[in-house]
Formats: structure tokens, C-alpha cells, sequence
């Protein structure tokens, strides 16, 4: 199932955040190399994780860390703006209109449809907080994953070529695509919004929203 967390939420998921957190471990770390810190625990941190983002996560039958994605608002400091400016001419991106996603992750062991599950989640970010779009910073290997789920994004610039390319895209989530990607991902689009409402109550989030 899809859960929706903030940080300042984790500890009342100790299981679920700890294997979060060594499974970003394994898949940045281990597995492409990038240059992440990890502490003795096992587990990757940065400083992003510190500002009370909003995660979105496939929890597994037994508890534990099946994906997930990472939310900020774009109002606030990103990974983007503060890294990978370079990448969209040199300008930032700033609205309440458009959040920032960062650190999608897989655990190794996770079927297909793990993917499309988060992609569904965070469509489901978007109508509930009356967000239009999702920027972040991608790697090759992303590209695949993203074209079969059916939720390619704009890309805004790139550097590198072939399996080093890394590029900045830009999402949105039409209804039509929020269907495919459901299909995909095996959850009915009333259960992906049951899950939803289940942590932000029903319309609270929309409410929220509207009022800011």
C-alpha cells in the first residue's frame, strides 16, 4: 500500500523508515555509485531529508521500504536550485504551483509496479494540494523506467551523454495519465484515493491548498 509521510512523521514508522533509508543506501550508493553520504547504520541522509519533506512510500505485506519518492515545495530550498541550476540556464524554479521530487527509490527485490505505484501517488499529490507540476533531477537510467511507466517528463536540460547523461524534467500528471499509470501499477484509482485521504482526510489537503 501507499503511504504518505512527512519526516517529522517517521518515528512513529520506525521499520518502514529505517529500511527506507538503507534501501537508498543500497540503490545510490551501492548500485550506481553516487557520492552519498551513509552513516553506521547503514542508512543514506542528506540535507534535504532535515527540512520535514513529504514522503510518498510502497509500504511491503511485512512492514518494510518497497519505494519511494521524496516531495518539497519549490518555495522552499531544493535540490535543483541549489545544485543544478546550470542544467536550466542559470535561472531557479519557484512557485507554489510546483514541487520538487527527489530520491526515487526501488527496493532491489520490488516488482514492476512499485514504480508506477509512486508515479500514482504522486499524481495523487497534485490533486489534493492543487500542485500542476513536479520538477526534478534524473539519470539515464530513469528514462526507461519513466516512458514504461507512462509518465515521461519535459526535459528542461541535460549534461553528459549516454549512460551519464543527467537531466532536469519537468512533470505533469493529466487524468488520462493517471489511468494508465494506475493500470500499471494494479491499484484502482478509488483504493490510490483512499490511501490518500486516509492521511490528509478527505478534501483537507484541497482545502489547504486553496487557502494558501
Amino acid at each position: 500500500m501507499l503511504r504518505y509521510i512527512y519526516a517529522d512523521q517517521l518515528a512513529r514508522h520506525p521499520k518502514l523508515a529505517a529500511s527506507m533509508f538503507k534501501d537508498r543506501a543500497d540503490q545510490f550508493k551501492t548500485r550506481l555509485g553516487w557520492e552519498v553520504s551513509v552513516d553506521d547504520t547503514g542508512a543514506e541522509r542528506d540535507e534535504y531529508d532535515a527540512m520535514n519533506p513529504l514522503y510518498v512510500i510502497w509500504e511491503l505485506p511485512d512492514g518494510t521500504h518497497g519505494g519511494s519518492m521524496r516531495f518539497l515545495p519549490t518555495t522552499e530550498r531544493t535540490m535543483v536550485n541549489d545544485h543544478f541550476t546550470h542544467l536550466i540556464g542559470g535561472g531557479t524554479i519557484t512557485s507554489p504551483l510546483i514541487w520538487e521530487c527527489t530520491r526515487f527509490c526501488l527496493n532491489r527485490e520490488a516488482p514492476s509496479r512499485v514504480a508506477a505505484a509512486l508515479m500514482l501517488g504522486g499524481g495523487e499529490i497534485m490533486n489534493g494540494f492543487g500542485v500542476r507540476h513536479f520538477v526534478g533531477v534524473f539519470d539515464a537510467r530513469m528514462v526507461r523506467i519513466y516512458r514504461m511507466i507512462g509518465s515521461s517528463p519535459e526535459v528542461l536540460g541535460t549534461e553528459g551523454k549516454g549512460r551519464d547523461a543527467i537531466s532536469v524534467g519537468l512533470w505533469e500528471f493529466a487524468p488520462e495519465a493517471q489511468a494508465k499509470v494506475a493500470a500499471r501499477a494494479g491499484v484502482s484509482l478509488e483504493l490510490s484515493r483512499l490511501w490518500f485521504d486516509r492521511a490528509f482526510g478527505r478534501g483537507v489537503a484541497r482545502q489547504l491548498a486553496c487557502a494558501g
